[in-house]
């Protein structure tokens, strides 16, 4: 009979470190933006939305936090000081990252020719936008995705600066 503390692994496996660090790295970015505008937001009912999901966002990245020590290796702290390139390049890869899929779903729903033609050719705008800030972030070492290890470190950088400010 299998049991799981029986054979309970010394560190997460790889691809839930990933799916760690992109759920991570998103909600980072959305607290950071979140907290940038929540005063701007005029209307009660929806600033009280916005501390709820402020609140969450927090308690959410605090609980994420404490299984990066479980990832497969690497050092958990840059020292950098806070650079909102990252946080701009972040918003704007996930936006690009976001549409490329909006795109494609949307594509599975149309029937009118014209209109795929044209989320098509949307989509591959996407496509290539998302590609240009990727590389971006790659050559600025804003996105290192070929070193876990760095990768994780940003995380754990990004999400302890946004459950900061």
């Amino acid at each position: 009979m299998y049991t799981y503390e029986a054979n309970r692994q010394q560190h997460l496996a790889w691809h839930e470190t990933l799916e760690l660090h992109e759920l991570t790295a998103f909600q980072s970015n959305q607290l950071t933006n979140f907290k940038m505008v929540v005063n701007d937001v005029k209307n009660p009912a929806l600033h009280s939305l916005y501390q709820e999901a402020i609140r969450t966002i927090e308690q959410n990245l605090k609980e994420l936090l404490h299984y990066f020590p479980m990832a497969p290796e690497g050092n958990r702290s840059s020292g950098k000081e806070p650079d909102m390139t990252a946080f701009y390049a972040g918003q704007l890869l996930g936006f690009a990252k976001t549409s490329v899929r909006n795109y494609a779903i949307a594509i599975t729903e149309t029937a009118t020719p014209q209109l795929r033609e044209t989320l098509q050719k949307q989509l591959n705008g996407a496509i290539q936008l998302h590609g240009k800030v990727f590389y971006f972030m790659l050559e600025q070492g804003l996105y290192p995705s070929y070193d876990l290890p760095k990768l994780l470190a940003n995380d754990v950088d990004m999400a302890n600066q946004a459950i900061s400010l």
